[in-house]
């Protein structure tokens, strides 16, 4: 008599489970010979093996392919292990497929003697095998350290008497994009608790109306005053609602100039009441808009205040020269400060050498004079340039909102890059010390008084993107006048607001060379002491839904330069980490300014990108849409999201989380994923899985003094409160678009609100529409 290891199965042949093996064996096969001559990992060469063998034994009714298969289950949950530990999404693109596999073991029929013991135990063993690594995904997806890892929650007790209500902001009002022109977003109001938060429901709903399309954003925060909320669309129309009812009050549609704007968006608009208020227009929102013209409109009727330029209007390309309709747009509010209107502009990167000029200017809120503007490329001009000249072409723009300290008469002004962002040759000794700057502007004069360099000689876009934020900071020296300035690097400079001085410190460190001919780069890069969690990619760390997309990003890694941050551009492609959309974007950080906490949600997303030689341009536009042309140079640059085959990250999750890090001691509180992958999965078909995975987001967060932090930027529709003292999540509400803007909350007729602008975003890929939704507690 046969042995059971010989004896083959009486049932029909499994064909498409023995089909299935031998194609994922030679697959993974030939792709881990690819990737262990690359000195990558030799797991996948000795998978693919066992695969193939198991498909052909299987095929033939061998009873030694389950067994098999059953040992290189077990191998892979160790190298699993051993590689990921128990990290949930990192276990499941190496084990669930195999186990899956191993499952359909399960529906083979018993062998011709089904008595025998010995049999029935070998046909179950490969199920067994991958129930046991299903068991292990699920314990890890439940384990308590995937949720929140907590540090040491706070005290909100003993508030110190020199840090109490600094926050010179009326409890009731919403006056500016970050509340005060401090930009905290911290509101007083402490109707809503983390013990009653989870009652929140929708006040009211309202609906522009406007139509949006594949290149529009909703980015707004709207501002409240008195009893008015006002806010703006991404195609710039202006509206007035009651703060109560919701129900509007006016609207401007501003007509946008035709143009082929890369993205359309409005952050939001500004508030100037007049010291001496007379008449029509006392009250006005100052609107700039896409198409560069600085509006002022009656807060009270939304008519155009016509003693303002030109009956309400004042254009912002006077002294800009020739350009192109789209190059240069106004996104974020402009900023009014002791009666001046500040206002800075995108300037579209990457387009060429010669683009439109940074300049920062200051127009009178009620006339629209231009009172003066910072042209650092000619520091000693105060206003428009003499005819037949223009503004310092390229300079180095401010695209982000800024901060503003009246008694120390300072704007701080973030900076970007000279354009082009990714090849520097060209630049100017005015471009290399402003670049990737904070820059503190005299209020009344525009002239800079300090500066501080966050990135030498930018070659990776890392622009200050985030808003600055002042905070007067309790030290051993005593209470400090501060600025928090957030980056895309994920370093967070504190410095004093006076001087530019770091309080917190910061060194200078090496960073990798290689420079192209004609290039330079700095051989240090200056890093501070407070920084947001960031880890250093490896290949272990490379994702994907299967172990075959994980494999192709394996290899992708291996053939990418990368030896962390500041990795040079090059002809070859390198990984950009953190990529384009940095790790705090323009939603950048609350503060809870009476316990000194910072609040910051913040991405973990590579890039790849490379420099393409001017000869090789066509090609690479005709394969790639994320190709610039960086006219003027000797390359163009092509980059794009590192994606995998299935259109999912090759890193693997978390790409999005939020923390809390103490001000005091530079300690991460709390950190937490943020976002689960409902709306999201592979090839854009939304998984619908409700397990919290960490997703980018773009929109910032609010803090209240009650202990709470709102948030609803992230790519599944939800607003969500957290609690301040633990990251843990109190409420969540479905939004019925993407909400990436930043909340705000106000009070107005006995009841706080929370007011959260739902449009969608072109770059997310989120779901459009044209909401605006105020929550509340019920009044019952």
């Amino acid at each position: 008599m046969q042995s059971p290891a010989d004896r083959k199965t009486q049932s029909r042949p499994p064909y498409v489970l023995s089909g299935l093996l031998i194609a994922l064996g030679v697959t993974l096969l030939v792709g881990g010979i690819r990737l262990a001559a690359l000195h990558g990992s030799s797991y996948y060469v000795l998978a693919g093996s066992i695969d193939v063998a198991c498909g052909v034994l299987l095929w033939r009714r061998n009873l030694w392919a389950e067994r098999l298969y059953a040992a290189l289950l077990l191998a892979t949950l160790a190298w699993a292990l051993w590689e990921a530990g128990l990290a949930p999404w990192s276990l499941l693109p190496r084990l669930a497929l195999p186990a899956a596999l191993g499952l359909w073991f399960f529906a083979l029929r018993a062998p011709r003697e089904p008595n025998e013991a010995q049999v029935a135990a070998s046909l179950s063993s490969a199920g067994l095998a991958g129930l046991l690594c299903f068991a292990l995904i699920a314990v890890a997806f439940v384990s308590p350290g995937q949720a929140v890892s907590s540090v040491a929650p706070y005290s909100f007790e003993n508030i110190p008497a020199t840090l109490e209500d600094q926050t010179g902001a009326s409890d009731d009002e919403w006056h500016n994009y970050g509340n005060t022109l401090r930009g905290t977003r911290f509101s007083a109001l402490t109707q809503i608790t983390p013990e009653n938060v989870s009652r929140l429901q929708v006040a009211w709903t309202f609906r522009s109306g406007e139509i949006q399309n594949p290149i529009t954003s909703a980015e707004a925060t709207p501002l409240k005053v008195g009893d008015t909320v006002y806010t703006c669309t991404p195609h710039g129309v202006v509206i007035a609602l009651d703060a109560v009812s919701g129900a509007q009050r006016w609207r401007y549609d501003p007509h946008l100039a035709a143009a082929t704007y890369w993205i359309l968006t409005c952050r939001g608009v500004a508030y100037y009441h007049s010291p001496a208020p007379t008449g029509a227009c006392a009250d006005r929102i100052i609107m700039a808009t896409m198409d560069e013209r600085l509006l002022a409109l009656d807060a009270k009727s939304g008519e155009l205040c016509n003693e303002f330029g030109d009956r309400g209007t004042v254009s912002l390309r006077e002294g800009m020269g020739q350009m192109s309709p789209h190059y240069q747009s106004p996104t974020s509010p402009p900023t009014i400060v002791k009666n001046h209107i500040i206002v800075g502009a995108l300037v579209l990167d990457n387009q060429s050498v010669d683009m439109p000029s940074g300049t920062i200017r200051s127009f009178d809120p009620v006339t629209g004079r231009l009172q003066w503007a910072w042209d650092m490329g000619a520091p000693d001009r105060i206003g428009l340039p003499p005819p037949g000249q223009t503004y310092t072409r390229s300079t180095p723009n401010s695209w982000t909102v800024f901060a503003a300290d009246e008694d120390l008469g300072l704007i701080y002004i973030p900076t970007g890059n000279p354009s082009p962002d990714f090849y520097g040759a060209g630049r100017r000794s005015f471009d290399e010390k402003f670049g990737s700057s904070v820059v503190a502007l005299d209020i009344e004069t525009g002239r800079p008084r300090w500066s501080f360099q966050t990135v030498h000689h930018d070659l990776w876009d890392y622009d200050l993107a985030a808003q600055p934020v002042l905070v007067n900071l309790d030290t051993p020296e005593g209470v400090k006048p501060a600025l928090v300035q957030a980056t895309k690097r994920g370093d967070i400079y504190v410095l004093d607001r006076r001087t530019g001085t770091p309080i917190v410190p910061v060194a200078e460190r090496a960073v990798p060379q290689g420079a192209l001919p004609g290039e330079r780069l700095s051989k240090t890069q200056p890093f501070s002491g407070l920084a947001l969690p960031s880890p250093l990619l490896t290949e272990a760390s490379m994702w994907g839904v299967t172990p075959i997309d994980q494999m192709m990003c394996r290899i992708a890694f291996r053939q990418s330069r990368y030896s962390g941050m500041f990795m040079p551009p090059g002809l070859t492609p390198s990984i950009i980490m953190p990529g384009l959309t940095g790790m705090v974007n323009w939603g950048g950080v609350s503060i809870d300014p009476d316990h000194q906490v910072i609040i910051a949600n913040y991405m973990i997303f590579p890039w790849r990108g490379h420099l393409v030689p001017r000869a090789e341009v066509p090609k690479a536009m005709a394969d790639s849409p994320y190709t610039s042309l960086m006219r003027g140079t000797p390359y163009a640059w092509e980059q794009g999201p590192w994606l995998g085959p299935l259109g999912v990250p090759c890193s693997q999750p978390p790409w999005g989380a939020l923390a809390a890090i103490d001000l005091g001691t530079n300690r991460v509180l709390w950190n937490r994923p943020l976002g689960t992958g409902h709306d999201t999965g592979p090839m854009r078909i939304p998984s619908m899985l409700p397990l919290t995975m960490g997703l980018p987001s773009f929109g910032g967060t609010v803090t209240t003094r009650s202990g709470l932090v709102f948030i609803s930027g992230t790519m599944d529709r939800y607003v969500r409160a957290i609690d301040i003292r633990t990251g843990r999540e109190l409420w969540k509400s479905r939004l019925p678009a993407g909400g990436q803007a930043t909340p705000m909350t106000y009070s107005a007729g006995g009841r706080q609100y929370l007011l959260v602008t739902a449009g969608g975003h072109s770059i997310l890929g989120t779901k459009f529409g044209d909401y605006t939704i105020a929550y509340a507690l019920p009044t019952h």
